[in-house]
């Protein structure tokens, strides 16, 4: 069966008030295993941020998380 790719969520958050500018993606990537990985990057707008992986034996774990 070939892998269904989805497409990533983009979320912002601007509070210019409390000088906040954030930015979130969400997407699922499938392993060479047949498994599938939620990527979740985080951090200012204009900086690289940060990123966790976490791996999940089937993709429909991964996108329940998501």
């Amino acid at each position: 069966m070939p892998s269904r790719q989805s497409e990533p969520v983009h979320l912002r958050r601007i509070d210019p008030a409390r000088n906040m500018r954030r930015f979130y993606c969400l997407s699922v990537q499938p392993t060479l295993f047949g498994g599938a990985s939620l990527i979740r990057d985080r951090g200012r707008i204009g900086t690289r941020g940060q990123s966790m992986i976490e791996t999940f034996d089937e993709r429909l774990e991964a996108e329940d998380l998501r």
